[in-house]
């Protein structure tokens, strides 16, 4: 090979180094050695582009996905809007807030640590049972009815004898009367007793709302605080005082939100009308057949 030709190839070998160098300065122009593993700055996450009512499922207008600063990210936030659509928050969600499992679950199941009561409305709780509460699995953010049993101690049927100017209690008739007196209570909180000692929570993924207990038969109590009204407050304290036996009905949320705006009716939907139901109302409408009285004639004694 000609000297000549040497030295042609030595400076391409040359000029392909200077430029292969000058193509790292280029793409790291600090000099910092470069790694595919490097964790993100920023993650997708949820944000809510309008006020959500608490109890409201979150529609698709609502929210959007944004780049967030994983600095000041919720570590329970969601990144995906098909995480949360149809959802239903048991927080208030203002503008701009990033919807995260807290919103979906209302914080710990079963604890209250603050209540906001609305604006003109009183705060009242109640205690139920598995079988007056719905499984006491009623959350925040539910709306729930009032419905009242009162037995025949209540309704007491008695004679009156003139001669004697006493009262004899008639014994036998059935005077229970159940009647559903309110309805479409908001629940603002829910308590419930503290895990038994030593049960530790199953891993979740992240962004996942946490786990709920399972429900076992076990007679739990569950206390619930609602916003009524005040004369819905006298009639839950007059309920509870006179008459045990109450129970609360859970609702749709979808019957208290409008359609048209996704709020909150101002004054809830129109009530149901309902009869009441008393021994009579079984057997005249629904076809409850009453006990016949049977003539049993008996041979002649001696």
């Amino acid at each position: 090979m000609k000297r000549s030709n040497r030295l042609v190839l030595l400076v391409g070998v040359f000029l392909a180094i200077i430029a292969f160098v000058g193509i790292l300065l280029i793409s790291n122009p600090g000099g910092q050695p470069t790694t595919d593993n490097a964790p993100p700055t920023e993650l997708l996450t949820v944000i809510a582009t309008q006020d959500i009512p608490l109890g409201t499922a979150i529609k698709a207008e609502q929210v959007k996905e944004q780049l967030v600063p994983v600095a000041g990210r919720d570590v329970d936030a969601f990144g995906s809007v098909t995480q949360v659509i149809g959802k239903i928050v048991r927080q208030p969600v203002t503008t701009g807030a990033a919807i995260t499992a807290k919103t979906l679950s209302g914080g710990t199941q079963g604890q209250v640590l603050d209540i906001q009561c609305p604006q003109t409305m009183r705060c009242i709780s109640v205690q139920v049972d598995q079988v007056t509460g719905v499984g006491t699995v009623i959350k925040t953010g539910d709306y729930v009815d009032l419905i009242v049993a009162l037995q025949a101690d209540k309704f007491p049927v008695i004679t009156a004898d003139e001669d004697t100017n006493t009262f004899t209690v008639v014994a036998g008739l059935n005077s229970t009367s159940v009647k559903l007196v309110l309805q479409g209570m908001q629940v603002l909180g829910t308590l419930l007793p503290p895990p038994p000692a030593g049960a530790a929570p199953a891993p979740q993924a992240s962004g996942a709302p946490p786990a709920q207990p399972g429900t076992t038969l076990s007679g739990q109590q569950e206390i619930v605080i609602l916003a009524v009204t005040p004369q819905q407050a006298e009639i839950i304290k007059f309920a509870q005082l006179d008459s045990p036996l109450f129970s609360l009905v859970l609702r749709s949320p979808m019957d208290f939100i409008d359609p048209e705006t996704n709020l909150p009716f101002e004054n809830g939907p129109i009530p149901d009308a309902t009869t009441g139901v008393i021994l009579k109302t079984l057997v005249d409408n629904y076809g409850v057949l009453p006990p016949e009285l049977i003539e049993a004639i008996l041979p002649a004694q001696p």
